[in-house]
């Protein structure tokens, strides 16, 4: 695939980049992005300047001769945290439009990255379509569930990443490394992440790391996760990160999405823009092998029609067989939760935040690590004191 002096790239549903970032570090030139929202086509412009930029994939009525067409389609119908409406709904749907224009461009090799809820909506149905679409157009694929700590960023964030080819094998992407499960010495037990916004049926608990960063509420509100920081100062327990850490616990650099600030006067813009990219260390992993695909693990089991979606599997011509491999590809050397926020200087989280969280904990049947809730109450203590005094 491409040249030695590397591979071209077409992102359609690019938001801010994350996977053409990943991509451009091992080789691959985007000759075309496509993104449809102006925060989002903001931040492109800025950090892609020489890069031809397009807006509504329904408009779009062909592709440029590139070797990779990236897809990063919508979410929003399959997300748990969404409207969980299907691949058929009005935004995840959009993905059509993909295999519209690969019909057109014959393009060898299709990334795609969507949310593991993915692989369980409708029964499976969301998978059972991408596959016989792709395989209608002649690509084998392969699919697999990865972590983000994998790429050393402490989010744990597990997504499908589903590589389709007419030439490279798509299993000589996916699973030509596996590292396994990390013990749990790899983490710090200084701090740990969790949804504050949750508290009664679900809390996205991660030690030395922050759950899955959001895109924003339904309603259009940033949801940031909290970090709680037992041997901080009272005050400083409970803190949010900011959108610059979030920035970092994505893979980018400090100031990723600024551009945006011009656009929009919603607080909650660059949180969606952040919450909805790709991990740029994932993208950069797949570039990698992209570029120099490495000897795969070619064991599978067959998979019969109505099973469960694996997290891992590959295909072709109606068969699909499961892959035995975990979630983590590498072991990149980790940067702790405590190193990429600034726990010092967060912000902490708002007496009336933590109040609402700790109704919902004691009225719900989750189990907590020792010593949390009790600083939750500290916390609530100490900022209504200091919103007394001021």
């Amino acid at each position: 695939m491409g040249t030695a002096s590397g591979f071209t790239v077409a992102g359609l549903f690019a938001g801010i980049g994350g996977i053409e970032r990943g991509l451009a570090a091992t080789g691959g030139h985007a000759e075309l992005l496509c993104e449809n929202w102006y925060p989002a086509k903001a931040v492109l412009a800025k950090r892609f300047p020489d890069v031809a930029t397009v807006g509504d994939v329904r408009d779009l009525q062909s592709l440029p001769e590139v070797d990779v067409v990236t897809a990063g389609f919508p979410c929003t119908d399959l997300s748990q945290a969404g409207r969980t409406k299907g691949i058929q709904g009005k935004a995840s749907g959009l993905v059509a439009e993909v295999f519209r224009l690969l019909e057109r461009s014959k393009a060898p090799v299709l990334l795609l990255e969507n949310v593991r809820n993915m692989l369980v909506l409708d029964g499976g149905q969301a998978m059972r379509y991408l596959v016989a679409e792709l395989e209608d157009l002649g690509y084998r694929w392969a699919y697999r569930l990865v972590d983000s700590r994998f790429t050393g960023v402490p989010q744990r964030r597990q997504r499908v990443i589903f590589v389709a080819s007419r030439d490279v094998d798509p299993r000589a992407v996916l699973f030509a490394d596996d590292a396994g499960v990390p013990d749990d010495g790899r983490y710090a037990d200084d701090s740990f992440g969790f949804y504050w916004t949750e508290g009664l049926r679900g809390l996205g608990w991660a030690k030395d790391a922050v759950p899955t960063l959001k895109g924003g509420s339904t309603i259009g509100i940033p949801s940031p996760p909290g970090v709680w920081v037992p041997n901080n100062e009272l005050g400083l327990r409970l803190v949010v990160p900011s959108i610059e850490d979030a920035e970092r616990l994505q893979g980018f650099p400090c100031g990723w999405t600024e551009p945006a600030d011009r656009l929009s006067d919603w607080r909650g813009t660059r949180w969606k823009l952040v919450g909805n990219a790709v991990t740029v260390g994932v993208s950069t992993w797949i570039g990698r092998r992209l570029a120099d695909p490495g000897e795969p693990f070619l064991e599978g089991t067959a998979i019969q029609a109505g099973d469960r979606w694996p997290a891992a599997a590959f295909g072709a011509l109606g068969k699909v067989w499961a892959v035995d491999v975990t979630m983590w590809p590498l072991h990149e050397p980790y940067r702790h939760l405590a190193e990429v926020v600034d726990l010092s200087s967060a912000t902490p989280v708002s007496a009336r935040g933590a109040t609402g969280f700790l109704s919902r904990a004691e009225r719900g049947s989750l189990r907590f690590v020792d010593g949390f809730l009790d600083d939750v109450a500290d916390h609530i203590r100490f900022m209504n004191k200091e919103l007394s005094v001021a």
